[in-house]
């Protein structure tokens, strides 16, 4: 009794077997996470410090540096960048893939606190993390607005209420506020008073600190009744601030209003964000690498309207960005697009049988199949994404197979006079061996996928897991449903008219294969011309390939120059790692002049944020400046959706570039936000080449020279380094002599400088909800030249307010606005996009060429980052991935035929499907990336079959009926011919879909689908023709092998002795 008897003679019971899988599939199909791809993010921890008034320099090298040692011995970290600017340090580690974020959380704070030792004092908080990479894009962007409140009133609701709301949202890894700063009070101090009265800056500095002292006071007690104390000593707006007394002269007390001018202003007045044309405040919300989009972002919808209860009715909120739309859209396409390709698949089936009622089967089971994968897909853990659901979509030509097998095998039983329910019991017999076997050879293909590792291995675990679930179910469902439904369902009447298709059973074993009415239909020309237009195909292939199998030697040829083709159309198709999304959000940067003020910054953002504003593909235009980098502003652009729009991103940040990327002294560059993000670098531009250096003059000097190389290669475009280095500074020469007689030491020097120009926090104003603070400096007017050091004063020991020019010189220098380190080294990113119609190992193989012809010193190392980086890592394991997948195929082929030869027969059949994906691939202007290499690999598993159907029977043929090699395969290809084309044109149907998809998300399925419809295409026509002739010469081999053998190795009678 086969597995399959319990099934056939149970119908009810299997039938509540199948519904109860489809059930346990909708349920999970319900319940399954949503997202756009698998989860591949690096984990990534970013750490932040401040220091007010701090230079780039100043912060890289007490700040940066000593935080790097203590991070960079953390265990599983891959990558450690920092970047340093005015007043701030940004620090981003990224992890194994396989490090758990939470633990490396931990690690790092205990490298923080190991380094706290090392730190300045000057510190305004202790380094802080965020389990979030800021080289992200944000999966969220609200953005405030108000007629009546300024930027300053809407920020103060937005870090207090919002932010903090945010930041406890499971799956938020980070929310950056921009566009204006916290509420603070402003005291801005006129030098000439200061002189006047003799009061010296860090007297103003004092007072200003020990009026917010706000310390315990204890409580006093009663009898029964206990009393706290309080008093009135926090000063929590500007009024309180302009009577304090700050020195007294000749008796007279001397008041802040007397030297300085005090108002409630904000934190950093060099801030501004537009939402539109609109002064707003941006809330950019970012995920946690490992934190799924949809559900995070849904999370958050949910919780606004009760945040905006919370707000001042003045204030608005506008969702600016939405990621979870794009992503949602993409999904309802592929699903789409999996419908139609069930639909085709079908179509194909019915096509060929010619029956509806037989038809019905393969459209029961095969829904059964693909619907029943969701369970398995969430035990696993697996999301409803792009990935998953493209292998879901291909899985549909596989999954018939099986079923065809059956059902054609049980008809054939039927034919010959068997009942439907013997028949059915037979039939199934006969091929469950051979339906496990081709399953699993098929499973074998995802083998070097799921040993794969790193970024390309993970994002693809789930596509190979997704095929694996469905034909392993596929397989019961055959060897169980199928069988059944055909013993209850099929009729001998509707059998009659199968009178060919019944002898097309592609797997029976050698048995079932020795009827003579199957060798009659594989050899009689007249009953062929009697099958209508299908079978006068059937003829004329018999025909071209009995002249084919005469021709021997010229099928090898063209075999041999298939192989040839494949390997020099690899080599020179492009090559990209991964198709560019259009998530219908894209991030631009503005650079300026590095002297540039705030304020002309500000207008040449309102201005550019006007301009893009009027694309006819862009909905709205959202951007901040300023910040720690002055001639630098942010933008991003929400695009309208695919439905209202034509244009690629690529057709878009073309058209902008040049109507917007010439004026004078600016530089406007963009990319498209991916859903792949590697790197932990924020970017210009999509991809990164960084440079790092012993020597930081060094690095220096050639960042420079290579990017002026590289901004003249024809495949790159809006190259840009992050190296700035021509910012204005002012150089201060003591006279040390002259302090130490003047008693000034080069501390209080410091510290006035700090407490003049240097925005310092004096104090802290404690509220019940925030912390604000005073800032000290002086007041605009006297810090908008150099000569403003003329009037400033350093009180000595004394008491004595001394000039500074007294002992002092400055002059004008050039300054780094930014330090940045990779590594622990010196680095400068140049980073860069892709010009229309070249390819990314276009641009990598340019830039190499470059960097060889520039004879860079070896102390300076150049190395692509981010993307690039992950795509040479790639391009480096295709051909080994693909070698490894022929491997296993062998090996399970060499066990299951217990056969050195044949499997490579059927292994004959690859590089034609080879040629025919990269013959597309070169037609449609498409790169060869990850995507299409998947196809690559799944054509290994699909074109073999032609191969296995056509040597099975030859090899029976051989055996059974003492056929002629020649003779054999020439019936047997015959024979097979019309299953062959059945299943190919049913694997070929559905993934037509996919290659002509154009809805959302399609840029990712397509390249899928047009490598393998071109390969399947390409092999059909080849493979028909040269798998009988590698067949005989791999037979003739074989043959000459053994008798090498044999005369090598005689048998020798074996002599026993006692």
């Amino acid at each position: 009794m086969s597995i399959s008897t319990p099934f056939i003679r149970r119908p009810v019971a299997t039938t509540l077997l199948s519904i109860g899988l489809v059930l346990l599939g909708v349920l999970a199909f319900n319940i399954l996470p949503v997202a756009s791809l698998p989860r591949v993010d690096f984990p990534t921890i970013s750490v932040t410090a401040k220091q007010a008034g701090a230079s780039p320099e100043v912060m890289a090298a007490t700040v940066a540096t000593p935080l790097e040692r203590n991070l960079g011995r953390i265990a599983g970290v891959n990558e450690i960048t920092s970047s340093s600017s005015l007043g701030s340090t940004r620090i981003t580690l990224q992890f194994d893939l396989n490090r758990d974020i939470n633990g490396a959380a931990r690690d790092v704070q205990g490298a923080i606190n190991a380094s706290l030792a090392s730190l300045p004092s000057g510190l305004q908080n202790n380094p802080t993390y965020r389990k979030a990479n800021p080289a992200d894009a944000p999966v969220m962007i609200l953005a405030l607005t108000s007629k009546t409140l300024s930027r300053g009133q809407m920020y103060d609701v937005a870090d207090t209420i919002l932010g903090q709301k945010l930041l406890q949202i499971d799956g938020v890894g980070d929310v950056s506020i921009g566009g204006a700063a916290q509420p603070a009070v402003r005291v801005e101090l006129n030098p000439s008073q200061l002189a006047h009265y003799g009061v010296g800056l860090d007297t103003v500095r004092s007072a200003i600190t020990s009026t917010n002292a706000n310390r315990p006071k204890g409580f006093v007690e009663q009898k029964d009744q206990l009393w706290e104390v309080q008093a009135n000593d926090q000063a929590k707006q500007a009024a309180d601030y302009i009577p304090l007394i700050v020195s007294y002269k000749n008796g007279a007390a001397v008041r802040i209003s007397d030297v300085a001018t005090v108002k409630d202003a904000v934190l950093d007045i060099h801030n501004a964000g537009y939402y539109a044309d609109q002064p707003s405040v941006l809330i950019m919300v970012f995920k946690q690498s490992n934190a799924n989009v949809i559900e995070t972002i849904q999370r958050i919808k949910d919780t606004l309207p009760t945040l905006q209860q919370a707000l001042p009715p003045q204030i608005e909120i506008h969702t600016a960005v939405d990621r979870s739309k794009t992503i949602q859209a993409s999904l309802r396409e592929i699903e789409r697009t999996m419908l139609i390709a069930v639909m085709l698949v079908i179509i194909v089936v019915f096509v060929f049988l010619r029956n509806g009622r037989a038809t019905l089967i393969p459209a029961i089971t095969v829904p059964i199949s693909l619907i029943g994968t969701f369970a398995l897909m969430y035990a696993s853990g697996f999301s409803l994404n792009n990935i998953s659901l493209m292998a879901l979509t291909i899985a549909t030509g596989f999954v018939v197979d099986d079923t065809i097998v059956v059902l054609e095998t049980i008809s054939r039983r039927i034919e010959e006079g068997l009942s439907p329910m013997q028949a059915a019991i037979t039939g199934a017999k006969e091929v469950s061996f051979t339906v496990v076997s081709m399953s699993i050879s098929l499973i074998a293909v995802f083998v070097p996928i799921l040993l794969m590792g790193g970024i390309v291995g993970r994002l693809f675990h789930e596509f190979a897991m997704t095929l694996t679930y469905a034909i392993l179910i596929s397989m019961v469902v055959s060897l169980t449903t199928t069988p059944m439904l055909c013993a209850w369902w099929l009729k001998q009447k509707q059998i009659k008219q199968l009178k060919f298709d019944q002898s097309t059973d592609m797997s029976s074993p050698p048995e079932a294969i020795t009827d003579s009415e199957a060798l009659l239909v594989a050899s009689n020309d007249a009953y062929l011309k009697q099958q209508g237009l299908f079978g006068r195909i059937t003829l004329l292939y018999k025909r071209s390939l009995a002249v084919a199998l005469r021709h021997k030697a010229m099928t090898l040829i063209i075999f041999i120059f298939t192989i040839g083709l494949n390997i020099y159309l690899y080599i020179a198709v492009p090559k990209g790692f991964f198709p560019q999304q259009d998530t219908g959000v894209m991030m631009g940067s503005l650079v300026a002049d590095q002297n540039i003020s705030f304020d002309a910054m500000n207008q040449k953002l309102k201005n550019y944020i006007t301009a893009i504003g009027k694309d006819p593909a862009v909905d709205h235009v959202m951007g901040t400046a300023g910040g720690s980098q002055m001639n630098r502003a942010n933008l991003f652009l929400a695009l309208k959706p695919l439905s209202e729009r034509t244009d690629t991103p690529d057709q878009i940040m073309a058209r902008l570039r040049k109507s917007l990327g010439h004026e004078a002294g600016t530089r406007f560059t963009l990319r498209p936000v991916q859903d792949i993000n590697v790197g932990g670098r924020s970017s210009d531009a999509s991809y990164q080449y960084t440079l790092q250096g012993d020597d930081l003059n060094t690095l220096r000097s050639w960042t420079p020279k290579i990017q002026a190389a590289l901004n003249k290669l024809p495949a790159l475009t809006d190259v840009s380094s992050d190296q700035d280095v021509k910012g204005l500074e002012t150089k201060l020469t003591f006279d040390h002599d002259k302090m130490k007689s003047l008693g000034i030491t080069q501390s209080q020097v410091d510290s006035t400088l700090n407490d003049a120009f240097g925005q310092r926090q004096v104090s802290t104003i404690y509220n019940p909800m925030n912390q604000y603070h005073v800032v000290m400096e002086v007041a605009p007017e006297y810090a908008r030249t150099v000569e403003a050091l003329r009037g400033i004063y350093v009180q000595n020991s004394a008491g004595q307010s001394i000039p500074l020019s007294t002992f002092s010189t400055w002059q004008a220098a050039n300054t780094s606005l930014s330090v940045n380190h990779q590594g622990l080294f010196a680095a400068s990113t140049i980073t860069f996009n892709l010009n229309a119609g070249y390819s990314l190992s276009d641009a990598t193989d340019q830039i190499n060429q470059a960097m060889n012809e520039l004879q860079v010193p070896s102390s300076v190392r150049g190395g692509f980052q981010g993307s690039a980086k992950a795509f040479q890592s790639s391009l480096s394991s295709e051909p080994l991935l693909i070698l490894a997948a022929i491997v296993v195929i062998y090996i399970v082929l060499g066990i299951l035929y217990e056969d050195f030869a044949h499997p490579l027969t059927i292994l004959s059949t690859l590089p034609s499907a080879g040629l025919g994906a990269l013959i597309a691939l070169v037609l449609f202007k498409m790169e060869f990336s990850v995507i299409a290499l998947i196809g690559i690999l799944l054509l290994i598993g699909i074109v073999k079959k032609n191969a296995i159907m056509m040597i099975d029977v030859a090899l029976t043929l051989q055996r059974q009926q003492k056929l002629t090699p020649e003779t054999a395969i020439l019936d047997a290809s015959v024979l097979r011919f019309r299953p062959i084309m059945m299943t190919t044109l049913a694997a070929l149907f559905g993934a037509l879909p996919l290659a002509l998809g154009r809805g959302d998300g399609a840029e990712l399925h397509v390249p899928l689908g047009v490598s393998i419809v071109g390969g399947l295409i390409i092999s059909q026509i080849l493979t028909l023709y040269s798998t009988p002739v590698m067949y005989l010469y791999i037979d003739q081999l074989s043959r000459w092998g053994k008798r090498r053998f044999q005369n090598l190795f005689p048998a020798k009678p074996l002599s026993l002795k006692k």
